[in-house]
């Protein structure tokens, strides 16, 4: 942590953090603001989600728009992560230019990263997950900006939570994003 901290020399920063004490003191304590996380996990009942629409199958020539996005709302872009998300992860996208948005969807239903100009695309785009989902899902680094992400819960039958925060340093929290821990 202390490297990390060093490295970004006061910057603008962002971490998904546990909810160890003794991480979120630390996270404090170096100057970030804390914002409680929500989750949503469980078993999807397939037959209550409402059909999804607007969506098409990501490519990696999406990258260059994905980026774009990804700066405008989270002041960076995730660059070779993409690349890494691309080989692992199913890509969706949405089909309407005007309103972007993109979401990774591992094997199990889960989203990774979804990210939309505007909450109806982004809220699209995570309820494609649990559509896609065997067995228990997960939906995890809800805050409040994004409390458009907590409706999809319901419908698809997911128990909603609480679970650790997010640690911002000189920005507001991302809205129409949610964070990964593994890529924040």
């Amino acid at each position: 942590m202390d490297a990390a901290l060093a490295h970004a020399d006061g910057r603008a920063g962002i971490f998904s953090s546990s909810v160890h004490p003794g991480a979120t003191r630390r996270y404090r304590l170096a100057g970030f603001s804390l914002h409680p996380q929500m989750r949503m996990v469980g078993t999807v009942d397939r037959s209550t989600l409402p059909a999804v629409g607007g969506l098409r199958e990501g490519r990696a020539d999406d990258v260059a728009w994905m980026d774009a996005l990804d700066r405008r709302l989270r002041l960076a872009g995730h660059g070779p992560d993409h690349g890494y998300l691309l080989d692992r992860l199913r890509l969706v996208a949405s089909r309407d230019r005007t309103r972007p948005g993109y979401a990774y969807i591992d094997g199990r239903g889960r989203a990774s990263l979804p990210a939309a100009a505007h909450p109806q695309t982004a809220q699209r785009l995570l309820r494609e997950a649990p559509a896609a989902s065997r067995g228990r899902t997960l939906v995890n680094c809800i805050t409040t900006p994004n409390e458009w992400a907590i409706d999809v819960g319901p419908a698809a039958r997911l128990d909603i939570g609480q679970e650790g925060c997010l640690a911002v340093r000189g920005r507001a929290v991302p809205a129409n994003y949610l964070a990964s821990g593994h890529f924040p």
